[in-house]
């Protein structure tokens, strides 16, 4: 492999795969400035007592290890095209997916979309960079009246510019995101309304619904010298049917966060877990939980029901394209749990959620 080449590669493996280079320290934010606190330095914010990111050789070792699956050119999802109803009010709650760790969440009257990624890739680039498999489960144009758009960290298959902005033009939605998100986003879309929040904060966006910050184990980055300079967050979404627990992205952190969660605001009528791109274990459990480590994670959190994502439409990690499905359906026999209550969401998937 010529010098290039391997350039070339490193730039776009370490981009792509985790969000940024292991570049040069800035002695400020590109971000946000705000108070220090157990979670943010002034500069850089960070898991408390939590793992940090591997480097730049362990990347590399990484993507040179040669043992990456091959996932096909396209996995089309069971379910047909879906075009959503209007609204969903009171008490009844409708979960669509969209594919990889994007959501329409419909209750209380209000449409509700969390990750929002119709782009074809999850990259900077429009030419490189992991590549949709299948489409997205709503075609755009199909959307109903979006009300509300929780962005959760600002990784590439989390916060897509394009979408957001084709959002604004479309809905004008209130989005919510965590400290420092919102310089990112108004770089594309400088006219949103934008909220953020750090963990611990509450936003009131209707008489009966609140959006909580809580925390989750990741990182963030979307170019060479901005690691970790915005927030990642979980949400917990309190409806007047129930709450919801979502994360989009975070590593087990021997599951602390859930018990926080339980403690604070369980039980849950619904998680949305993530339980894919886990492999491998050494580079990637202290970012991206396992099918065993979800499903534990629904158990502590008192969650109801479940829907799994973050599988089965980039590959983002070395796994086969389907071992996430037999991994879980594995840990929910070993963990004694009712495989209809831990769903694998497949795009355009509908799942009208049980009361409880």
């Amino acid at each position: 492999m010529n010098r290039r080449k391997f350039f070339k590669l490193s730039f776009l493996g370490a981009l792509l795969a985790g969000g940024g280079l292991y570049a040069r320290q800035s002695n400020a934010s590109a971000y946000y400035k705000g108070p220090l606190s157990d979670h943010f330095d002034g500069v850089r914010f960070f898991n408390p007592g939590g793992e940090t990111p591997g480097g730049f050789l362990d990347l590399m070792k990484w993507r040179f290890n040669g043992e990456k699956a091959t996932w096909p050119d396209a996995y089309p999802s069971p379910f047909p095209f879906v075009k959503p109803g209007e609204r969903v009010n009171g008490t009844d709650l409708r979960v669509t997916f969209v594919g990889h760790a994007s959501f329409l969440i419909q209750t209380a009257g209000l449409n509700i979309l969390i990750d929002p990624v119709w782009s074809e890739r999850t990259s900077p680039f429009s030419f490189a960079g992991p590549k949709r498999v299948n489409p997205p489960g709503i075609q755009f144009n199909d959307l109903p009246p979006i009300d509300l758009v929780l962005v959760t960290h600002n990784h590439y298959d989390h916060l897509d510019m394009e979408t957001l902005h084709q959002l604004h033009i479309a809905h004008k939605p209130h989005f919510i995101t965590p400290l420092g998100n919102d310089a990112i986003i108004r770089t594309r879309v400088q006219a949103a309304k934008i909220s953020t929040g750090d963990w611990g904060d509450a936003l009131s966006v209707s008489p009966d619904v609140k959006i909580h910050f809580e925390p989750c184990h990741h990182w963030s980055a979307r170019g060479v010298n901005d690691r970790r300079m915005a927030l990642w967050a979980a949400f917990v979404i309190e409806t007047p049917g129930g709450k919801i627990y979502h994360i989009g992205d975070t590593g087990f952190h021997s599951g602390l966060n859930y018990h926080a969660a339980a403690k604070k605001h369980g039980p849950f009528r619904l998680a949305n877990l993530p339980f894919g791109a886990y492999e491998p274990r050494w580079f990637m459990k202290g970012q991206h939980q396992n099918p065993a480590e979800a499903v534990e994670g629904m158990k502590i959190s008192g969650a109801a029901y479940a829907c799994g994502h973050h599988w089965g439409t980039v590959q983002l990690t070395d796994e086969a394209i389907d071992a996430p499905i037999v991994a879980l359906k594995a840990a929910l026999v070993e963990q004694g749990v009712a495989e209809g209550r831990f769903r694998p969401m497949r795009p355009s998937e509908v799942f009208d959620v049980p009361s409880v």
